[in-house]
């Protein structure tokens, strides 16, 4: 009998597009070999210029669907994304904080690639307050840094400070991701720090506009290594070099931004 591969869960968002949200996460999963399994939350309109429109699922949608899985299947992980307003960030903590023992990576989605809003300001509160105190590692980029702290980070000092920030909210370890710093340094630099350990994570900075699905992309590979067994500073060492490949890989789709390439390694 074939064995069974780690199990993980995303809730998140619908990208009709293929490039982020459900779809990037599954891809992701595929990729590091473990078996992705999701809760959708909201579908999106969307393509390579930008989201058209979204529609959030019922409460009680989300609510079946994480049940269904975790209590028939179970689940090693799970990594959450677009949860659109409080009353779905409040519904997916819920049911987090009733699962215990799982690693969860919250990749707090704010604003879409292209700027659109994926997030009510509403719900702000309730991510700071509800969801990431669930969080194993939170995966803020520095826009969703500014828009939970107020933090606008400018170099490699704000990050830390973004990340202290961060913490003050719950979850174990922050990843300050820092691929938007301005001045065009030639690395990608990211922090990761539980507030007594830290760990800086560089990568070439690659020339390469098509980079939509990133943070999802990221989030699901760190959930993807913690159900394999790694430690958090390992999973986020391995996903970093995975999604850098995907970043390199990024191809063209549509008139606009087009996604990271999910498969690169399988078709390097």
């Amino acid at each position: 009998m074939t064995t069974r591969p780690p199990l993980v869960l995303t809730v998140a968002g619908s990208d009709s597009g293929g490039g982020a949200g459900i779809q990037a996460d599954l891809k992701t999963m595929l990729a590091l070999g473990v078996h992705g399994m999701s809760v959708l939350t909201a579908v999106t309109a969307q393509n390579s210029l930008g989201v058209r429109g979204a529609w959030e699922l019922p409460e009680e949608a989300v609510r079946a669907q994480y049940r269904a899985v975790v209590d028939d299947i179970g689940v090693q992980a799970v990594k959450t994304g677009m949860l659109a307003s409080a009353a779905l960030v409040e519904t997916v903590a819920e049911l987090l904080a009733g699962t215990p023992g799982v690693p969860v990576v919250v990749d707090p989605v704010g604003v879409s690639k292209h700027g659109d809003p994926l997030l009510a300001a509403s719900a702000l509160d309730s991510v700071r307050t509800r969801l990431l105190p669930t969080a194993t590692v939170a995966t803020p980029n520095l826009d969703e840094v500014t828009q939970l702290t107020g933090i606008v980070v400018e170099d490699e000092d704000g990050m830390r400070r973004a990340a202290d920030a961060v913490l003050g909210y719950g979850p174990r370890w922050a990843l300050i991701k820092g691929g938007h710093l301005p001045g065009g340094a030639p690395e990608a630099v990211d922090l990761l720090t539980d507030g007594t350990e830290e760990h800086w994570l560089r990568a070439p900075r690659h020339d390469n506009r098509h980079t939509h699905g990133t943070g999802c992309t990221l989030a699901s590979a760190v959930a993807s290594g913690l159900a394999r067994g790694r430690a958090v500073p390992e999973a986020v060492r391995e996903a970093k070099a995975y999604v850098t490949g995907a970043i390199a890989a990024g191809f063209a789709l549509g008139e606009g931004i087009g996604p990271v390439d999910h498969g690169w390694r399988l078709r390097r």
